[in-house]
């Protein structure tokens, strides 16, 4: 029996968060009314959201010798993630964000840094650390190393899911070996050059052969094609204090949902419900909740769809 329930090899981020009361207009000047670290980039975030569920969660990638890279391990080490294959850079700053969240509408704006001796390398990834986990979570910015992992977890028949929003040089020695792929919304796109979203996802799982082709749509959920038929989740309304955070906790919903083996459109809704959850408080992950309470959004919840996709999702026809 693999020792974990998923892994993921991907990116670390320790903010530091600047809460606004509203965001200036450009060229502007405001003061600001609080300023904290926040421990959180996407794949270590999607991680903890998963230990959260009670999974068996290991964490690969780099880690800075700096106070932000000590927020950060603490973080991961106290969410109970097994960090034995993080690999701490000496006199290297970890990698951080300058994140600015309005207050009155929760949205931010991110300015972040990731030095090159934070980068993880194909050397890094052994077999040994892929093979003794049900799933691989990864996203796509050391792209020769999550190529490997991806590579050894299609030869052992792992799932891989990827978290992807940027296209990096290389990253189509990725795309074979991932079967369930959740991009940005604006990443179909930009890969294909189908300025349809439908088309966009369809050529992205004709080309590569994943089982799932999906983007999130921030505020209005998500959409994805699998088993020939494409479906929409829309999202929940909830009283929104930061966005930051909410596709990572997205993945690790999503993670945990294909764990247990839940149906697309549950899996999808489930996800959701979790990264509404996490808007609800100030961080990347201020807001990761259990399952008991996903449960209880999905029951009780208001949702918040868009209209034209969902019509066109409902009346889309086997492809």
């Amino acid at each position: 029996m693999p020792q974990f329930d998923v892994t993921g090899i991907g990116l670390n981020a320790t903010d530091t968060l600047i809460l606004l009361p509203k965001f200036p207009a450009y060229a502007g000047k405001i003061a600001f009314d609080q300023e904290m670290y926040s421990p959180g980039g996407q794949v270590a975030s999607a991680m903890v959201q998963c230990a959260r569920l009670d999974l068996r969660t290991k964490y690969i990638g780099t880690v800075g010798d700096d106070l932000r890279g000590k927020i950060q391990m603490e973080s991961l080490e106290g969410s109970g993630i097994d960090i034995s294959d993080v690999k701490v850079v000496a006199n290297c700053p970890n990698q951080t964000a300058y994140i600015l969240i309005d207050k009155s509408t929760g949205e931010r704006t991110v300015l972040w840094q990731r030095g090159d001796c934070l980068r993880l390398e194909a050397s890094d990834i052994t077999e040994e650390m892929i093979t003794n986990t049900r799933l691989l979570h990864i996203d796509g910015h050391d792209t020769a190393a999550v190529a490997k992992a991806a590579a050894i977890a299609r030869k052992h028949r792992i799932p891989v899911t990827v978290d992807v929003d940027t296209i990096y040089h290389g990253f189509e020695e990725v795309l074979p070996n991932v079967d369930y792929l959740i991009t940005s919304s604006e990443f179909p796109t930009a890969w294909t050059n189908e300025k349809d979203p439908f088309t966009a996802l369809s050529l992205m799982q004709k080309t590569y052969g994943m089982r799932m082709a999906a983007m999130t749509l921030g505020a209005y959920g998500a959409l994805a094609l699998s088993e020939g038929k494409f479906h929409y989740s829309p999202a929940f309304v909830v009283n929104c204090e930061d966005t930051t955070g909410a596709g990572d906790i997205f993945h690790g919903g999503f993670c945990y949902a294909l764990l247990k083996e839940m149906p697309i459109g549950e899996a999808l809704e489930f996800a959701n419900a979790l990264a509404a959850l996490n808007c609800t408080a100030i961080g990347a992950r201020g807001g990761i909740s259990t399952e008991a309470a996903a449960r209880n959004l999905i029951a009780r919840g208001e949702r918040r769809s868009n209209k034209e996709i969902a019509a066109r999702a409902a009346a889309s026809p086997s492809v």
